[in-house]
């Protein structure tokens, strides 16, 4: 937990700096000093418990309380998501909070394989564009009520990285979709992505072997594959082609066609 962290917690449960002393047996002055940037590498020991006073113990308690504390769906910041227990893997979308499900085996095996093709041609071609990866936060719209993770994506704006996220929208953006995901990716985040300035949309569907294509920029959309095609990524002018063959090999190797 950073001191940003600590903070919110600070807030979100109404305690003094006097009360997180107590509670936690460290030292008001160490508090103090903690909590007013004077000491920049707190120990151990002594993040350990200011952590175990501010943090609530599971991860829907944090929700609770933030209902308790006025905040409702629609209403949620960056602040209150960044503000989450690292164990709960949410996006914030327009104010709300929508829950990601642990990704299944076929899920990241399409994911590695694709970010795997995109990088390689990238760096064959020479090119300036950079692909990344679920769980790296995209701050969409550039305000503080949007973050959501990709499950693959390419920013070829360098001045939209920075080292906690991405700031704006990405060139290039797939999502893997599975029973829990699949009206977000295909309803709220198609139209998310559209808004934002993506030049192109896919969504994977291991399950039924499909993929359907979103090309905004020129306006080639929507385009539907199966896993025989060979998909042209039109940010690149339609000259790189990823082959789904081998992933559909890849996805019933390890038995995955109908475990997503």
């Amino acid at each position: 937990m950073d001191i940003g962290q600590m903070k919110y917690y600070k807030k979100l449960h109404g305690y003094t700096l006097a009360q997180i002393s107590e509670y936690s047996k460290v030292p008001l002055g160490t508090v103090q000093k903690i909590f007013n940037g004077e000491t920049k590498a707190p120990r151990y020991e002594t993040l350990k418990a200011l952590e175990k006073v501010l943090r609530p113990h599971s991860a829907d308690m944090i929700c609770e309380a933030l209902i308790q504390y006025g905040k409702k769906e629609g209403d949620y910041t960056l602040d209150d998501y960044y503000g989450l227990p690292d164990e709960r893997r949410v996006e914030l979308i327009d104010g709300t909070f929508y829950d990601m499900a642990a990704p299944s085996l076929s899920h990241q095996t399409v994911v590695i394989e694709i970010a795997s093709v995109l990088r390689n041609y990238i760096r064959k071609n020479g090119g300036k564009c950079s692909v990344f990866s679920a769980p790296v936060d995209v701050q969409l719209d550039g305000d503080d009520r949007t973050m959501v993770q990709p499950d693959v994506f390419v920013v070829c704006d360098k001045s939209k990285l920075f080292e906690r996220c991405v700031v704006g929208a990405p060139d290039f953006v797939i999502e893997v979709l599975s029973p829990s995901t699949g009206q977000k990716d295909g309803f709220l985040k198609l139209q998310k992505y559209q808004d934002a300035g993506v030049r192109e949309y896919w969504m994977i569907d291991t399950r039924k072997e499909k993929v359907v294509t979103y090309c905004f920029e020129e306006e080639i959309f929507p385009a539907l594959y199966g896993f025989d095609s060979e998909i042209p990524v039109w940010i690149f002018g339609g000259e790189l082609k990823i082959d789904f063959r081998p992933l559909k090999d890849a996805i019933e190797d390890i038995g995955g066609r109908y475990s997503q």
